[in-house]
């Protein structure tokens, strides 16, 4: 997708575009004129506000963001310098400096709210864009250009023919898992009012009269709201709050959206007849959730809460079921004359008389006349008391509440009322098949560690503690297997089966697993089934996989469940700890390549494989375009399925707007079936083997250069102080801790999250680049890395995202960090290598400056940066003051906290601003 009006901008993929009044180069568009007047809008209606509350925070404001707006036309390439006598940094930095700390805390909050402004107006232009592209296209079009998922497939059977085109539609699974990790920097509070504002913003400009004067006085009031609201919360969220996370999604969007995607597909390739015939678009969205169930390294998460979020996410999803059968129910009003119901949908109402009087006698008068209507509100009743567990009345299982919903389908559709057949009843059973009783599928993770210490326990203690007490986790560990097994049975499989092994270093580990299933219940009949699925996180460990799973398939538990399920296997692969273990570089071409082995292995084996892709929202955690990622895989690793990790920022971003969300899951699906064209595949195959001494010799040098940076004495400790790392695990985003509490005392223990999230707010985002520049001037070939970046994806797709990253970086800001730590050959390695990858990268991609040649994206960024900094530039001082002071003992216990708040405040701003956290 090179051309610019396709090129996507999702603010958990890159920058967001925003206004502001920096200079611009002549390359630049200037902002849409729609973009322009909604950013102009909420700029005067905040500015407006600042003053209200205190016109001299308003003053300072505009103070700051000039000399921002000032510096940073100074600082980016191919821009004049409008005042070059002027230092704008160092004049932004006087004024911060010389505030106080409450109110240096109001600008941070007032910087803060501008940017969740600017995000929903340049959401709400994004929008606007889809639409508009929209109704430029003819019906009559052979694809629908905008619906990417339409184009996949057009071109899946041009390649390969209709038959087997449909073959792998028939396949296609896209599956989403929602994940409680704590990169949402966002509080709730703050979310409900930004949803508000966007409805606002979105009305305004369609409105006249005294219905503009009333939105406006509502956009008032909703954005003096949200600067008055602090952005911190008051507490971390319990793992059964986290849950609120996949409800507030499911209710705003997905319940709604899926069904939407698949009949915008089968709109499109059945043309006149869709509505009229049994639908082509198979029910491909399964989303999975992590959500209360993932304990590695989470003490908050025990098996009493994974039952409470699965009974939530259950009750929720029945309640959600039951609305939409009524409502679908009411407009069956088909008479039997006209619609004669079948001998099926007779038996069904028989059924139900004979299962309650009760429930049948309200509509017994309708069900002589008008029994497709009669049926539908005792489904509805049985929906309802299947969430109350009444035995007698209650659905036992999906399946059978879809089974009744297609007898009414198939009767309608005997008797000729096709189009009520397949039109709002078919959208509830897309629900059904989408969702279930179960809303997302539970999947429960945990340390290997903590396996093999449980198992240890009970061999020297007793499985009952005959010989002493058994220690509280190995209680705890026995207690999540009997969680899984009661969600497993009032839920059904989908709703909890995959048990995933963190660090799994030998196959051994997923044997334990096994083990403690079976032991955790007294009645083998009541051992739940489970999948067991290894994570192959570390370098080392990803080298190791391939013999890791040759040795897994021995296991008789694991024989059995390939048996049972067509030789179905998962394995799932980490992005964040390899990436913190070896390096961006080494990582990505460490994944890549333990993709294509895993893939082949399988391959050999007659093993359906899926492989799972733990990446985050931040490059450094293998994030950016999920679509660009999937047409990079190696032949074979995809197949049609596609399983990711998705959270914090990302989940909202992707998911918290319904037409961008539809949009998402088109692209993403769209990519997963075109990964098996022949074109594709022959492509990722051919270039692979092409640039493979390339990527050996990148790999090999861009790995020795990262370790010499983690190896280099007392690392830790300074990197923990030239960032924001202790204050960043007291921000209560999530109920993990930043550590995994294994007993480590190093980087080692450190989760991933904060330590991309650390690098990201000083402004060097090293997680996502470091060594990249050492390894090509090592490599030194220019012409061979730029025919890369032309025809390898995955070589292509990480080279972007590294100077998306590098577009956010500032060496300026950088260097006031890196002055925190009193070290300078670290700071020497840092900016020597950022500068070393900056010139590699631009060469590469032939750009003067980052994103020079992606307009909309680089003046995103661009533009935003001066607010940023002005952030940045905050929380800087305000730690270099806080950590001096606290040294010399000068800070009473309230004015430090006083300080935390403030760099907090910071912290959510500038997540904001660049919208990556982790």
């Amino acid at each position: 997708m090179a051309s610019e009006e396709a090129e996507q901008i999702t603010p958990a993929d890159a920058a967001i575009v925003t206004t502001g009044t920096g200079k611009k180069g002549p390359e630049e568009h200037d902002l849409p004129e729609n973009l322009k007047y909604d950013m102009d809008l909420c700029l005067r209606i905040l500015r407006d506000v600042l003053g209200e509350y205190n016109p001299e925070l308003l003053s300072t404001f505009d103070t700051v963001r000039n000399y921002a707006v000032e510096a940073s036309a100074e600082h980016f390439g191919g821009m004049e310098d409008p005042n070059p006598g002027h230092d704008g940094l160092k004049a932004a930095v006087d004024v911060i400096d010389n505030m106080t700390l409450h109110d240096a805390q109001l600008l941070a909050r007032a910087f803060a709210t501008y940017f969740h402004l600017a995000n929903l107006s340049e959401e709400n232009y994004r929008v606007s864009v889809l639409h508009s592209r929209e109704n430029k296209v003819s019906e009559d079009q052979a694809v629908d250009p905008i619906n990417e998922l339409t184009v996949a497939y057009h071109q899946l059977i041009n390649e390969m023919g209709p038959a087997k085109a449909k073959e792998l539609l028939d396949r296609l699974e896209f599956h989403p898992v929602f994940t409680a990790h704590p990169t949402e920097a966002r509080r709730k509070a703050v979310e409900g009012k930004i949803r508000r504002i966007s409805e606002l913003l979105e009305a305004h400009k369609r409105l006249g009269g005294s219905d503009k004067k009333e939105n406006l006085r509502r956009l008032y009031n909703e954005i003096d709201a949200l600067f008055r609201t602090s952005p911190i919360a008051l507490k971390k969220p319990t793992p059964v709050e986290e849950a609120d996370t996949i409800l507030d999604i499911f209710d705003n969007t997905l319940f709604h959206t899926i069904p939407a995607v698949y009949r915008r597909f089968d709109d499109w390739v059945l043309g006149d007849k869709a509505g009229l015939v049994p639908p082509v678009c198979p029910a491909f969205f399964h989303p999975g959730s992590w959500i209360g169930s993932d304990r590695d390294g989470n003490p908050n998460v025990t098996a009493k809460v994974s039952r409470q979020v699965a009974r939530k996410f259950s009750d929720h999803v029945l309640a959600a079921l039951e609305e939409s059968t009524r409502t679908v129910g009411k407009n069956l009003t088909m008479e039997a004359e006209t619609t004669p119901p079948s001998a099926a949908l007779k038996s069904l109402w028989s059924h139900q008389k004979e299962m309650s009087e009760r429930l049948t006698d309200k509509a017994a008068l309708i069900s002589t006349k008008e029994l497709h209507r009669a049926v539908m509100p005792v489904i509805a009743d049985r929906l309802h008391y299947t969430i109350e567990r009444d035995a007698d009345l209650m659905y036992h299982t999906c399946d059978d509440f879809i089974a009744d919903l297609k007898t009414v389908q198939q009767s309608l559709a005997d008797a000729g009322a096709k189009r009520s057949a397949y039109g709002p009843l078919q959208d509830l059973i897309w629900q059904a098949e989408t969702f279930g009783f179960h809303m997302v599928e539970m999947e429960f993770r945990q340390h290997s560690v903590v396996h093999s210490r449980a198992l240890a326990d009970i061999r020297e203690h007793g499985l009952h503690g005959e010989r002493g007490e058994l220690q509280p986790m190995t209680h705890e560990v026995l207690d999540t297997f009997r969680a899984l097994g009661s969600i497993q049975k009032r839920n059904g499989l989908k709703a909890a089966r995959r048990y995933i092994i963190s660090f799994t270093k030998s196959a051994q580990n997923i044997k334990d697993v096994y083990e403690l299933n079976r032991l955790a219940f007294a009645h083998p009949e009541d051992v739940p089934t489970i999948d067991v699925i290894p994570l192959f996180e570390q370098l080392e460990d990803l080298q190791n996989s391939v013999d890791v799973l040759e040795e897994m398939i021995k296991i008789p538990e694991v024989q059995a469940r390939l048996k049972a399920t067509g030789n179905k296997l998962e394995v799932m692969l980490g992005y964040s700890d390899s990436s913190k273990d070896a390096g961006p570089t080494s990582a990505t071409l460490a994944l890549h390549s333990a993709q294509e082995r895993i893939a082949k292995w399988a391959e050999s084996h007659n093993i359906d494989l899926t492989l799972f892709h733990g990446r985050g929202g931040a490059v450094g955690r293998g994030g950016g375009p999920a679509n660009r990622a999937v047409l990079a895989q190696p032949v074979g690793s995809v197949k049609c399925r596609f399983k990711l990790t998705e959270q914090g920022e990302v989940i909202f971003a992707r998911y918290g707007n319904p037409v961008l969300a539809i949009r998402h899951v088109e692209s993403v699906a769209a990519a997963t079936l075109l990964q098996s064209a022949p074109s594709v595949e022959k492509r990722n195959t051919d270039m692979t083997v092409k640039y493979a001494d390339m990527a050996n010799q990148l790999d090999e040098a861009a790995h020795e250069r990262f370790l010499d940076l983690l190896h280099t004495p007392d690392f830790a400790q300074w990197f923990s102080t030239v960032t924001p790392l202790t204050e960043i695990g007291l921000l209560p985003i999530g109920s993990r801790p930043a550590k995994r509490g294994l007993g480590a005392k190093s980087l080692d223990d450190l989760r991933t999250i904060p330590w991309i999230f650390s690098w990201a707010q000083a402004r060097i985002n090293l997680a996502a680049w470091y060594g990249l520049g050492t390894a090509c001037e090592k490599f030194g070939d220019l012409q061979t890395l730029r025919e890369a970046y032309e025809e390898w994806p995955l070589f292509s797709t990480f080279i972007d995202n590294i100077e998306m990253s590098i577009a956010k970086t500032d060496e300026r800001i950088a260097k006031m960090y890196l002055a925190l730590g009193d070290r300078e050959d670290l700071n020497d390695k840092v900016l020597s290598e950022m500068e070393l990858t900056r010139k590699w990268v631009l060469d590469i991609v032939g750009d003067k400056w980052p994103l020079q040649h992606r307009h909309v994206l680089g003046q995103a960024i661009r533009i935003r940066s001066p607010y940023v900094d002005a952030l940045s530039l905050t929380q800087v001082l305000a730690l270099r003051s806080l950590r001096k002071k606290v040294d010399k003992e000068e800070l009473s216990h309230s004015q430090q906290a006083g300080f935390i708040y403030l760099i907090l405040c910071t912290v959510s701003g500038v997540a904001a601003g660049l919208q990556n956290t982790g």
